[in-house]
């Protein structure tokens, strides 16, 4: 069950790069609150599949439903809650406010990895 999957590291610290670029130098209305919804997903994928040899859909849907979670502590206002407004590494991981077409975008992620998956490997 364990291994070491090279070209899943490959994108995932492709993909970790490309998110901490938008994080720190993206300062637009589309790609910086949008496009790091998508890619987080993909991302998270990424990382479970270069030690863990589990079907795609477990795959995907485990990450799926911690996105989702994570949205949901953001709608309960977890961060302030907690008084972390100002870590920046808490609003980072958690988030600072929900957004339904956040929920969106992490689904459009998932559907992009069936995608590029069945592409990969047919019947699978």
């Amino acid at each position: 069950m364990l291994r070491f999957q090279k070209t899943y590291f490959f994108i995932a610290l492709l993909l970790f790069l490309s998110l901490v670029f938008i994080a720190m130098y993206v300062r637009d209305s589309f790609i910086r609150p949008y496009g790091g919804d998508l890619l987080v997903v993909i991302f998270l994928y990424c990382l479970i599949r270069i030690f863990f040899r589990i079907p795609v859909k477990k795959a995907v849907f485990g990450v799926l439903l911690f996105a989702f979670f994570i949205e949901g502590l953001q709608y309960l206002e977890l961060i302030r809650r907690l008084e972390l407004e100002n870590n920046a590494v808490a609003v980072a991981v958690l988030g600072s406010h929900f957004e339904w077409l956040d929920l969106l975008l992490y689904s459009v992620g998932a559907i992009l990895i069936f995608g590029f998956e069945n592409i990969k490997k047919p019947n699978s």
